[in-house]
């Protein structure tokens, strides 16, 4: 489904992303995994659009996306969370997700048409499907910080993405909150047939859930692997998981 081959890009002669190079097959649960200032959450902004590469290709379902607008790369069937919450705290958590189904439908501008009345029965399968059903009235900035986090991912999912990009979906959960999310997450992939591109530093997490993962170190793709041959690979020991202990979590 997505191909990325020796992806670059630089700041000011920083090289953010070196050489990046993933492979996400239709269906798979890929994690991405790095130290801090690895490069991961810039080559999200790149796959996604808010950033363009410098050189390299970003192919999705055959087409290269690379320098698309971020809309443009949504309507292709790309969605995706943040590390910090992005949501309108001032909607309640209905009309968070009514807004990217109306979006994607295209409806924003009915002039004719009270935007209560439209999508409401997909608006309420989404929230159920990621259990804010019984919170949609409730406003937004109210919800705990971890509810947040799972409204975004159902924005996400107003969009009906092919492709699910989230990043660091648990960051500042709690140990409860977490394991609503990783369910959350494994149920949108077996249940949903839902693709879906991560990264995380949770390591238990990431291995818990991925089917692949990539380690990123200072911009550049080290490997990307089945999770045991990622475990036992020494250039992954030495360059994030710490050693044999961390790498046996």
């Amino acid at each position: 489904m997505l191909r990325i081959e020796s992806l670059q890009k630089s700041f000011d002669g920083f090289m953010a992303v070196a050489d990046a190079h993933l492979s996400v097959g239709d269906g798979e649960v890929v994690a991405v995994i790095g130290p801090n200032g690895a490069g991961k959450t810039t080559l999200f902004h790149l796959i996604t659009g808010q950033l363009k590469p410098d050189s390299g290709a970003i192919v999705f379902k055959g087409e290269n996306i690379a320098g698309l607008a971020p809309h443009m790369v949504c309507r292709k069937g790309i969605s995706r969370s943040y590390q910090v919450v992005n949501i309108f705290n001032r909607l309640t958590v209905f009309e968070n997700v009514q807004v990217a189904v109306l979006s994607r439908r295209r409806k924003t501008l009915n002039l004719f048409r009270p935007a209560q009345t439209m999508a409401v029965n997909e608006t309420r399968e989404i929230l159920d499907s990621v259990g804010l059903l019984d919170k949609a009235d409730m406003t937004s900035g109210f919800l705990s910080h971890g509810d947040q986090k799972v409204l975004e991912i159902a924005i996400a999912l107003g969009n009906r993405p092919e492709l699910l990009i989230l990043d660091e979906p648990t960051a500042g959960m709690s140990p409860e909150e977490t394991a609503v999310t990783l369910a959350l997450m494994k149920q949108l992939s077996s249940q949903r047939g839902l693709t879906i591109l991560f990264c995380e530093h949770d390591v238990g997490m990431v291995f818990s859930i991925a089917t692949q993962i990539m380690v990123m170190q200072q911009g550049r793709t080290i490997i990307q692997d089945l999770p045991e041959a990622v475990r036992s690979d020494p250039k992954v020991r030495e360059a994030y998981l710490g050693g044999a202990d961390t790498c046996s979590a």
